[in-house]
C-alpha cells in the first residue's frame, strides 16, 4: 500500500488467457486493486480511463507480444512500471523487454505468489520514489525560476 495515501497498489494485468487473467486476479485482489485485459488494445484502454502503477504483461500474444504493447505506450504513459511475463525462456524477448519496453523485471510461468507479490512491491517502491524524485525536482525548478525573477527585480531596480 502506498503510505501517503492508503491506496492498494494499482494494477493492468494484461494476458490473452482469461484463467490466466482470473487466477492473478483471484490470487492478488486483497493486496492490490487488479485491472484486466485480455488483449494489448484492452490494455490500453484500460490505461487511458484508470491510473495504473504496475503493468505486468504476458510476452505471448496473438496481436501484440508484451513487449510491443510496452514499446507502444511509454509515450503517453511512462510511469508505470513494467513487469514482463512469459512461459517461455527466450533470451531476445527479455533483451527487447529490456531496451524496447523499459521493463524493471521479467518473471517466467508459472509465478510463485509470495515472490511475484515482492516484485510487485519493489517495484512500486521504485514507482513511489520516481514520482517523489520527479516532484522535488520540480519545486527546485520552480524555487529556481522565482529566484532568478527576484534577482533581476533586484538588478533593474
Amino acid at each position: 500500500m502506498s503510505e501517503e495515501t492508503n491506496e492498494k497498489i494499482r494494477i493492468l494485468y494484461v494476458d490473452d488467457e482469461e484463467n490466466n487473467l482470473q487466477a492473478f486476479k483471484a490470487t492478488f485482489r486483497r493486496d492490490f486493486k487488479i485491472h484486466l485485459a485480455v488483449s494489448a488494445d484492452k490494455g490500453r484502454e484500460i490505461l487511458e480511463q484508470n491510473k495504473i502503477d504496475i503493468i505486468v504483461t504476458d510476452q505471448r500474444m496473438p496481436e501484440e507480444t508484451g513487449v510491443e504493447f510496452l514499446e507502444s505506450i511509454i509515450y503517453k504513459h511512462p510511469e508505470p512500471i513494467r513487469i514482463l511475463l512469459t512461459g517461455y525462456t527466450d533470451i531476445q524477448a527479455v533483451i527487447d523487454a529490456i531496451n524496447k519496453g523499459q521493463v524493471y523485471h521479467y518473471l517466467t510461468k508459472p509465478w510463485e505468489e509470495e515472490y511475484i507479490k515482492t516484485v510487485i512491491k519493489n517495484a512500486f517502491e521504485v514507482y513511489s520514489l520516481r514520482k517523489e524524485n520527479k516532484k522535488l525536482t520540480d519545486d527546485l525548478l520552480r524555487a529556481n525560476d522565482q529566484l532568478e525573477f527576484l534577482l533581476r527585480q533586484k538588478l533593474l531596480s
